[in-house]
């Protein structure tokens, strides 16, 4: 039976060393400072290795440290060293071999193995601080995605400030008559529709729902924030969202909020370009309370904005005012915390200044230590630089967790394109480097309000029609679609067995289309689902709330036979066929997803079969 994480069915069993496997190195993935790291490193004894160094290096700076040679065991010499570091950061090594007075150098190969040879890269190590906690609750739990004005709507009868109100049918506008796109068409979304489809969201075996911004905004989007203290009126008002909170928790679901904070709206209280506040805003008058908050280049008109969109102005990362309005005592975050928010989504976190958001993190747990903290981030967060700043996201003392797009990424690529090696490299390299209790927060998710919808990507329809009114009129065809759907119960089959937290962008699991914003933000039309695609999605969620503790730990296995995908975590072994062939399952099984006995995996299908013993 396989051992460890990453390991293909084909593996050396020569190897000097490998990252993903215990037997190798402990503790797998990140270590805190202070904690011990156990390498073994054995040698063909033939190979006359006189001495082994590990490097280890951080920046520009690197120091060498000698294993010792312990044992020899069945033709090995077997170097052994157990360090400790007690500074945390992003280290990286790898080792040097002496014999004959000559250096080998030794690097990382595929799959984490080692590989004697010149310019190779080197292995991360990522430490965070010992006293390092994040929130276990959500552990094992599914987070639902909803783009409040989109999802559904009950006692509306209130009209948009500012723009249109459009009927549930009807379609989104890509554009308005004068040909620019002010994201000012409304379909009625509230709280209150939230709130009457609860049993809904418990069906699908949901425990927290993350809503895009409530606050009083323009927009039908809500980033640029009119007002950080107010529920926007469209949406409902303090009794509504009181409401969701509790009637939400009866239900085992808790709230996440998206957190605006790199940016305001240009039509806002802070900034009152249009002069539709009260306040003396800083667009108004340098003498404006808020005026030091913004960076203008040419007053007023010509000010610093987020890439360059004049609705949303940029925050300067300088504007105590700001931080300490948002992340004071008695500020913004403490008011919402501590009405029973149990969870922020801070956008754009990159572009936050560490300094602010270790503000925001205090802030927030101060009023619920419990309370999730999750960064918007597409990349590897672990590696992450912007603005000039190494960012220290996983140290201790910023996020729990963020936006997995390196998974998302990873599973459509191998569910597209068979591309299994490449799967296994992003998700363990994700999985090695963010410390596990951070990786257990995070959001893996398929799609989101910023990318075109999974069916769409699964169906890899080409979205490069010159026009964006051909990409709004265009359906999958009936072929597309089939083909889509048989891909999405493969993607999101994988996205629950993943570490993290699987999150549902809404209808997605209904079998929603649309190709990018605001085309993949279109109403929910539960009228229009697709039952086979919904049924999966219960089912997934009721096999992940029966064995939730399975699902609070990394995988016991993670292999590829071929492009066939195992992933097992503790008795319930999921196998996955992107393939155009069967595969031979080697005995008779009972599959949980379509409780019917399997002997074979037929193509494009997938399984999670108890105790499978095959590996």
């Amino acid at each position: 039976m396989l051992k460890g994480f990453g390991i293909s069915k084909k593996s050396n069993s020569t190897l000097l060393f490998c990252s993903r496997d215990k037997k190798y190195k402990t503790p797998f993935g990140a270590a805190s400072s202070d904690e011990l790291i156990k390498i073994t490193f054995p040698i063909k004894k033939s190979y006359l290795a006189e001495k082994v160094y590990l490097v280890l290096r951080k920046g520009d700076k690197s120091k060498k440290l000698s294993l010792e040679k312990k044992e020899c065991v069945d033709g090995y010499d077997v170097f052994y060293i157990e360090f400790s570091i007690n500074e945390s950061g992003t280290y990286f090594y790898r080792f040097e071999i002496k014999r004959n007075n000559l250096l080998s150098f030794v690097g990382k190969g595929e799959n984490g193995c080692a590989k004697i040879r010149d310019w190779l890269p080197e292995w991360q190590l990522s430490v965070y601080d010992s006293g390092y906690q994040t929130p276990s609750f959500q552990n094992g739990g599914i987070i639902y995605h909803i783009f409040v004005d989109r999802f559904a709507k009950k006692n509306q009868f209130r009209k948009p400030r500012y723009g249109v109100m459009k009927e549930w049918h009807e379609d989104v506008t890509i554009v308005d008559s004068d040909g620019v796109y002010r994201a000012n068409d409304f379909f009625g979304g509230n709280l209150q529709g939230i709130i009457s489809k609860l049993d809904y969201l418990k069906s699908l075996g949901v425990t927290m729902m993350y809503l895009s911004p409530i606050f009083e905004s323009s927009s039908n989007h809500r980033y640029d924030t009119g007002d950080y203290s107010k529920i926007d009126p469209l949406l409902g008002d303090k009794k509504d969202f009181e409401e969701l909170i509790k009637k939400a928790e009866e239900k085992g679901i808790s709230i996440m909020l998206d957190g605006v904070f790199n940016h305001t709206g240009a039509d806002s209280l802070y900034f009152n370009k249009f002069n539709h506040y009260p306040s003396l805003g800083a667009y108004q008058s340098k003498e404006s309370p808020y005026y030091e908050w913004y960076t203008f280049y040419r007053y007023p008109d010509k000010y610093h904005c987020w890439w360059g969109i004049t609705v949303v102005p940029t925050v300067s990362r300088s504007a105590v005012g700001y931080q300490n309005m948002i992340a004071g005592k008695g500020g913004i975050l403490e008011k919402w915390t501590k009405k029973g928010v149990k969870g922020w989504r801070l956008d754009v976190v990159d572009e936050l200044s560490s300094e602010f958001i270790e503000k925001i993190r205090s802030a927030i747990k101060k009023a619920d230590k419990d309370a999730l903290v999750i960064g918007e981030v597409w990349e590897d967060a672990s590696t992450k630089h912007s603005y000039g700043e190494k960012r220290k996201y996983f140290r201790g003392s910023q996020l729990d967790g963020v936006t997995n797009y390196p998974f998302k990424e990873a599973i459509l690529d191998y569910i597209n394109n068979l591309n299994e090696k490449s799967f296994l490299e992003k998700v363990m390299s994700i999985c090695e480097n963010y410390p596990k209790k951070s990786l257990n927060n995070c959001m893996t998710l398929i799609g989101s309000h910023d990318t075109v919808r999974v069916l769409n990507a699964l169906a890899q329809v080409s979205v490069n029609n010159p026009t964006k009114q051909f990409r709004k009129e265009y359906r999958l065809s009936p072929e597309e679609y089939n083909n889509a759907r048989k891909k999405l119960l493969l993607a999101s089959a994988i996205q629950y067995f993943l570490p993290g937290i699987p999150t549902i962008y809404y209808g997605d699991e209904i079998g929603m289309q649309g190709f990018e914003d605001p085309l993949n933000r279109r109403p929910f039309d539960f009228e229009k689902r697709d039952d086979i695609i919904l049924s999966h999605y219960i089912k997934l969620g009721d096999i992940r709330y029966k064995n939730r503790e399975l699902f609070t730990d990394l995988f016991d296995v993670l292999a590829l036979d071929e492009k066939i995908l195992f992933i097992k975590r503790g008795h319930l072994t999921l196998i996955v066929n992107p393939t155009r062939e069967d595969y031979d399952l080697k005995g008779v099984y009972f599959d949980l997803l379509s409780e019917n006995e399997r002997s074979k995996l037929l193509p494009l299908s997938a399984v999670i079969l108890n105790n499978y013993d095959k590996l």
